[in-house]
């Protein structure tokens, strides 16, 4: 194409879900009660995790960062795509739809390596429990968790030319969509995303792995049955936490030559983004007994105050 023809595109129109536009009104609904359940799940668990002074331990901790990135990771998708499903022209602004996949993928990856780290913790804490306490510092903890990349290649999507369509087909501004609307080669893009994507699931993926070998070759040498079990049910909510969250990461970005239909694109994008989210607070406060014991307890003292306000009134 002529530069001289160019058109520079000023923002993208985010598709959403094109085939189901007879139920939209449903589907803001239902993903609304979704959102709230997500944001008053982790926001509980936070709150109780930093209340109570008896789960100021590591694990905990990482878990109270984990709600507090799974906020953060929600609201820079969910909102928009709430607003989307009402509103009749769907567009983002382009320096917004950049801000929306550096913050996306940046406390992504944040919430990658806070699993691996919660992985090394329970490693620690079963394999070495002598070690524990000088290994997993409180110094340590906080700058696992407080860790936010760079990346590089939403700063080099930006120096790109956008000329022709704006459709986004997907539920919010992502790598490879956006990509794919540049008036210029982006192969070489492409292949670099995929390869940072896979070299960073993989490595994850097998630092996870070879933690929970060494838990469980520890586990089995526990002689009492009740000792394997609550060894091993402290690693439970973790393990099922990763598999669903890194499970919907590699259909997401571990396709390569694969393609999928448009259906199974924006399927695959709401599993990754809002059922993910959904299900880690459900999972860690349904199988966490210290968890459930401090929601009661707070809950308790927060209705007493109530009680003792209205009657002062």
């Amino acid at each position: 194409m002529d530069p001289g023809n160019w058109s520079q595109v000023t923002e993208f129109i985010i598709l959403g879900f094109p085939h189901l536009q007879g139920v939209q009104a449903y589907l803001f609904v239902l993903l609304l009660l979704i959102y709230l359940t997500t944001v008053v799940g982790n926001l509980l668990i936070f709150l109780v995790v930093r209340l109570d002074s008896r789960l100021h331990t590591p694990m905990y901790h990482f878990l109270s960062a984990l709600s507090l990135l799974e906020l953060g990771y929600t609201g820079v998708t969910i909102p928009k795509m709430l607003s989307n499903l009402l509103s009749v022209e769907k567009t983002i602004s382009f320096s917004g739809c950049l801000l929306q996949i550096y913050f996306f993928h940046s406390l992504g990856a944040a919430e990658c390596y806070l699993l691996t780290a919660m992985a090394y913790d329970r490693y620690l804490a079963i394999c070495r429990p002598l070690h524990y306490p000088t290994l997993m510092t409180p110094e340590l903890c906080a700058k696992i968790a407080g860790f936010l990349m760079l990346l590089p290649e939403t700063v080099w999507i930006s120096t790109l030319p956008f000329c022709g369509s704006n459709q986004i087909h997907q539920l919010f501004c992502d790598f490879e969509p956006v990509l794919r609307l540049a008036c210029a080669d982006t192969s070489v893009i492409l292949v670099v995303v995929d390869i940072v994507h896979a070299v960073e699931i993989i490595i994850a993926v097998m630092l996870i792995f070879m933690s929970y070998i060494g838990i469980v070759t520890v586990i089995l040498r526990i002689r009492s049955a009740d000792g394997r079990r609550k060894a091993f049910a402290t690693c439970v909510s973790h393990l099922t936490v990763f598999l669903v969250f890194f499970g919907s990461v590699a259909l997401m970005y571990l396709r390569f030559s694969a393609t999928y239909s448009l259906f199974w694109d924006t399927v695959i994008a709401l599993a990754f983004a809002v059922l993910s989210p959904f299900f880690n607070p459900i999972i860690y406060s349904l199988r966490n007994k210290e968890i459930k014991e401090a929601i009661k307890k707070h809950w308790g003292q927060a209705k007493l105050f109530f009680h003792k306000t209205k009657d002062l009134k």
